[in-house]
């Protein structure tokens, strides 16, 4: 069995990582499918009050994801309505969702069941397993992260966490994670640089910019 890696090289890696930002590295290196250039341009102009919430997501083949993606993220780092902003970061996540394989994602959907039950050890082995046959997919590796997390395997969530944002730096969710871990940690710098990065791509979630302006008072101080 692989040797895994302490807490806090863990730690460095993923804030090596999140320090380089917007990479370019992730799901544009998924092996390309076919295309759906209708549903692909529709996706790429639909908003979030429209009428067909998961058009996005039944667009996001691999081949179109990255400008979907790209558009949104976009939108989603402009908007300064809280309304506006969690349907273009629903939407994201609805794309991030689909594996490109229907078995993946019925997997996936097998594996959310499971969570909802509780059955940490089951979703973990069916995690497990997807991880291995989609590699590519950053949602599994965020999936058994969280599920990792919840059995008190803060280590091993982390290597998850890697993966994840080696993928998806801009994977706001595994953000938020790692900062929760680093904060619960007592790493209090780390955690205030991850939530920054966090806003930077997500700026209307209230409850981080509160855990920003916390950590901001107590990592640096009170202005005078």
């Amino acid at each position: 069995m692989r040797a895994r890696l302490t807490l806090v090289s863990t730690a460095a890696l993923l804030l090596g990582i999140v320090a380089a930002g917007l990479s370019g590295a992730g799901l544009a290196d998924t092996p390309p499918r076919a295309p759906d250039q209708k549903n692909a341009a529709r996706a790429s102009d639909a908003k979030p009050g429209d009428s067909k919430p998961d058009q996005q997501a039944q667009a996001a083949q691999p081949a179109g994801r990255q400008k979907i993606l790209d558009d949104l993220f976009d939108r989603l780092s402009k908007t300064s309505d809280a309304a506006e902003s969690q349907g273009i970061a629903g939407a994201i996540q609805r794309v991030w969702m689909r594996s490109g394989s229907d078995t993946a994602d019925i997997v996936m959907d097998r594996a959310g069941t499971l969570i909802r039950q509780k059955d940490w050890k089951l979703a973990e082995d069916m995690l497990s397993r997807l991880v291995d046959i989609e590699p590519q997919w950053a949602e599994a590796w965020n999936r058994r992260a969280t599920v990792r997390f919840f059995q008190q395997d803060t280590s091993g969530a982390m290597e998850d966490l890697a993966h994840v944002l080696q993928l998806e730096p801009r994977h706001f969710t595994a953000l938020v994670g790692l900062g929760a871990i680093l904060e619960r940690s007592e790493k209090n710098a780390q955690a205030l640089r991850v939530f920054r990065r966090v806003l930077e791509i997500n700026p209307q979630l209230d409850e981080i910019r509160k855990k920003v302006e916390k950590l901001s008072i107590d990592v640096e101080g009170r202005e005078i």
